[in-house]
């Protein structure tokens, strides 16, 4: 799984629950993303270091918000490989 694309969708999601007021939450993350709980987690933590997501209170920064704003009105590719349709045996 790419950390970038992660990134990315996760700063995409959170400028979007920053914009209508909500609060997000790891569980809620993981949930919205579909993507396994240790790679939300140490995604942000990233972010975090980096100075675009404070963590402890789950919001982001300023920087974080015009980079997670930015990306709304983009399509992100998809953090899961589409199932491969079942092909059958001769």
């Amino acid at each position: 799984m790419d950390k970038k694309l992660v990134a990315a969708t996760l700063l995409q999601a959170l400028a979007v629950a920053q914009r209508e007021g909500r609060a997000e939450t790891l569980d809620s993350l993981v949930e919205k993303l579909r993507v396994r709980r240790k790679d939300v987690r140490s995604t942000l933590t990233v972010l975090h270091r980096q100075g675009m997501v404070d963590v402890l209170r789950m919001r982001l920064t300023l920087s974080g918000f015009a980079i997670g704003s930015a990306l709304i009105g983009q399509t992100l590719p998809a953090l899961r490989a589409a199932p491969r349709a079942a092909t059958a045996a001769a």
